[in-house]
């Protein structure tokens, strides 16, 4: 999408000063996820935050962190290893994604079983409203939950509520050793059951993932820690009637997962469903064609199937929402992607108390907000 201008602030107060002209702004950051949310018209100024790229603070002995939102989450994430800690976010980042734009899409990998997604990471924020008011909420420790949760509504909010200035992040120990049990099947219930009995299971599991193509599915269970080939061997014991691979180098196996959730040809739905039906979905995956990973507790999978499918995909699927996220230009530009719910109303709201007049990413998100 062609813009008017584009814009570069090289700090907050830059930022918030460019805002409040009354323009009508997207914001954007690696560029990584721009065809994401409905297409809209063009606005009057493209501001990225390129420029907003200090991680200002890095509190090792609290695990906490102060970012600005141009910070590319692989480059932060390298700064935190250096102290044996991670920011628990690691959805597919094209080696460009910004922590700015993974909070503004509510992008998750894997490790989303465990720690949760980018609004339960968010201890604090500060943003630039449409007026030119800079407003924060929350703080820098974990132990401060005062004030209006701004970091929780502009985490998936795509940009429509005003622009992220920094954030105050928590962050966790890095595992020193990881063991990942993978089961395989070509059986959509055994594959169901095994899930589920994992995520049931008393072990501390640091992600919970399946994936399925062309006939085939494994369910993949990542354990760390000083534990790790223990609870990985247990794990193991439990995927009993599967094909059982346990496996220390298990980096290439996660990546593959990440990568699953984004395409360069098909389209991507993420489809919001149940954990206990897990074989359904897979069987409607099959019957397009298509590939699946997903989060085998959370009820979360990302299909890739051919663009002509999408509609009859939704159908099969009602009434777990489907959200096309990936697609060709044509097809995001007849169709609903994001296939919006009861909570559409508020979501006006809440558009109408943060930014009036529309200035923010008009019509990106969903029911035109």
């Amino acid at each position: 999408m062609a813009t008017r201008e584009l814009q570069a602030p090289r700090t907050p107060e830059e930022a918030a000063a460019l805002v409040s002209q009354g323009l009508t702004v997207r914001v954007r950051g690696g560029g990584t996820k721009l065809g994401w949310g409905t297409p809209a018209p063009d606005t009057d100024v493209e501001l990225t935050t390129s420029s907003l790229d200090e991680l200002l603070e890095h509190n090792e002995g609290d695990l906490t962190t102060i970012v600005e939102p141009g910070v590319r989450l692989d480059d932060a994430q390298k700064q935190f290893a250096k102290a044996g800690q991670m920011l628990a976010l690691d959805p597919p980042t094209l080696g460009e994604a910004t922590i700015g734009g993974v909070l503004a899409t509510g992008d998750s990998g894997p490790l989303r079983h465990r720690y949760g997604g980018p609004r339960d990471l968010v201890l604090g924020m500060t943003v630039a409203l449409a007026d030119g008011t800079v407003a924060k909420s929350g703080g820098r420790v974990i132990k401060n939950v005062a004030g209006y949760d701004i970091g929780k509504l502009f985490c998936g909010s795509f940009g429509t509520l005003g622009l992220i200035l920094e954030v105050a992040l928590r962050l966790h120990p890095l595992p020193a050793d990881t063991v990942t049990a993978v089961g395989r099947t070509d059986d959509p219930d055994a594959l169901g059951r095994a899930a589920s009995g994992l995520a049931h299971a008393p072990l501390e599991k640091d992600c919970l993932d399946v994936r399925w193509e062309e006939g085939a599915g494994a369910v993949l269970v990542r354990l760390g820690g000083a534990t790790a080939q223990a609870q990985a061997e247990a794990a193991g014991e439990l995927l009993a009637g599967l094909e059982v691979e346990l496996l220390s180098d298990d980096t290439e196996v996660w990546e593959a997962q990440r990568a699953g959730q984004r395409s360069a040809d098909a389209a991507v739905v993420r489809v919001s469903g149940l954990q206990a039906e897990l074989p359904r979905v897979v069987r409607a995956t099959q019957q397009f064609g298509g590939a699946l990973v997903g989060r085998a507790a959370l009820g979360l999978s990302w299909i890739r199937v051919q663009p002509e499918r999408v509609g009859e995909l939704r159908e099969l699927l009602a009434p777990f929402p489907c959200v096309v996220l990936d697609a060709p230009p044509e097809l995001r530009s007849s169709l609903d992607v994001w296939d919006a719910g009861d909570g559409l109303e508020i979501a006006r709201r809440i558009k109408q108390r943060f930014d009036p007049a529309g200035c923010f990413a008009p019509g990106t998100f969903a029911g035109g907000i």
